[in-house]
Order: structure tokens, then C-alpha cells, then sequence
């Protein structure tokens, strides 16, 4: 099991959070979804088949790419 934090600059609120923790969460092999607002950070755990790069575009395709 593998955990990364990403910094994600377009964190604002609740609403983001939550479309965040339900999108990747959808990800085959994703764990865990934690997003913070006042960070702006995400940390997600995850095992194979998901990656970081994976992780990563499905962040960028919801208009919440990592910084």
C-alpha cells in the first residue's frame, strides 16, 4: 500500500472536498481519500491497479489537478 499527499491549489471548500473523496475513491485500488481545504492538500492511499500517474490525470479531468 502506497500513501501521497498532493497538493491540489483549487481545495475551497466542502463541495470540493467531497467531489474529490467520491471521484477518486471510484479508482480501482484506492484505499483512502482525505482532503483539506485550509492545507489544500489531498492524501490518498491506494494499491495496485491505481497510480500515481492515474491518480493524477483523474484529478486533472475533475478540475482539480496537483500541483
Amino acid at each position: 500500500m502506497k500513501t501521497v499527499i498532493y497538493t491540489i491549489p483549487n481545495i475551497s471548500c466542502k463541495h470540493c472536498v467531497h467531489t474529490i473523496k467520491t471521484e477518486v475513491s471510484e479508482l480501482a485500488g484506492v484505499q483512502s481519500v482525505e482532503a483539506d481545504p485550509q492545507t489544500k492538500q489531498a492524501t490518498i492511499t491506494f494499491n495496485a491497479p491505481a497510480t500515481e500517474d492515474a491518480i493524477k490525470a483523474l484529478l486533472a479531468e475533475i478540475n482539480y489537478p496537483a500541483a
